[in-house]
């Protein structure tokens, strides 16, 4: 398996559409923090507009798409000159609410919806993304017809909106995520443990660690399979992800415990040691600084929570 789908496979986000906006010129809509495990996300269908962060100020044009991975709350702003701007209405629906502005025709299409994750795996790669992540898909090629013809499949789906509505939407979002990853080689900038697997050089690299977490992982090793000299490999994968080596295993270390932890019933001693620890307390003291539960903690709440993932079995 590629080292996106087994990212993206590990990952287990639940994408759902919550809103579709379509507001009129000159208007202000404001967008809430989202919990913890919840990473928000806009796509732009038609027109361009504003989203206004903490720290900066992001333009949104048709076939843009933006992911918040911290869950920030920010604001959406369309064009106009009115001051103050008019604000929203929203009317509720089946699989989503429709927001639109309280005079004026829509300038703008844009779905507004959130990713969500576990504490586990999903929780580390949401973490190891740009934040924010901005792809546009303006531009012409293959890779990005495709994502246009996924949009026009979301807009379709959306304007259906019926029995099943919901559950299509959020297929077709965790798609579109994974065809944002896959062609976003170049367009998102930052770093993290997703820079990785995006960098030509590296990618053989991701691809071993993941097929086999627990290896004895050296330095020498992982450069000998990126085809680099030791000191060429630290300071490219330094550059290129903004991470060391050595935080690059255990984040991927971590996804592949989280993994074990909810596909099988294995102890978590055997866990620890199948991802490549040598001391239980260790494993557990970092897998609690990752995900703020130890392994233990983690099973049980996957256990007595909300339902039991597929392929998770009753402990004894």
């Amino acid at each position: 398996m590629d080292s996106v789908s087994h990212l993206i496979r590990l990952a287990r986000l639940d994408a759902t559409v919550d809103k579709r906006c379509l507001l009129a010129r000159a208007t202000a809509m404001e967008v809430p923090a989202c919990g913890e495990g919840k990473a928000p996300f806009h796509l732009l269908l038609d027109g361009a507009c504003v989203v206004e962060l903490p720290d900066r100020v992001i333009e949104l044009r048709a076939g843009d798409f933006l992911l918040l991975p911290g869950g920030s709350a920010h604001r959406v702003l369309t064009s106009g000159t009115t001051d103050p701007r008019q604000d929203v209405i929203e009317e509720g629906g089946g699989a989503f609410s429709v927001v639109r502005s309280r005079k004026g025709e829509s300038v703008i299409d844009l779905f507004c919806g959130h990713y969500a994750s576990g504490p586990g795996a999903g929780s580390i790669l949401l973490r190891s993304l740009p934040d924010p992540s901005h792809v546009s898909f303006r531009q012409a090629g293959g890779a990005d017809a495709t994502v246009r013809t996924l949009t026009g499949l979301i807009r379709q789906e959306a304007g259906f909106d019926g029995p099943g509505t919901a559950a299509i939407l959020s297929l077709l979002c965790n798609t579109l995520l994974a065809m944002v990853l896959r062609t976003s080689s170049g367009r998102l900038a930052g770093s993290g443990l997703w820079t990785a697997a995006d960098d030509e050089r590296l990618r053989a690299v991701v691809d071993e660690v993941l097929r086999a977490p627990g290896a004895d992982w050296t330095i020498a090793r992982l450069a000998g399979v990126a085809a680099m000299s030791r000191a060429t490999f630290v300071r490219h994968f330094t550059h290129a992800t903004g991470m060391t080596v050595g935080e690059f295993l255990t984040h991927v270390r971590l996804m592949a415990a989280a993994e074990l932890l909810t596909e099988t019933d294995l102890p978590v001693a055997t866990v620890a040691a199948d991802v490549g620890y040598n001391s239980d307390s260790a494993f557990s003291r970092t897998f609690r600084l990752a995900t703020g539960s130890t392994p233990a903690r983690f099973r049980r709440r996957l256990k007595h929570g909300s339902g039991t993932p597929a392929g998770l079995k009753a402990e004894p």
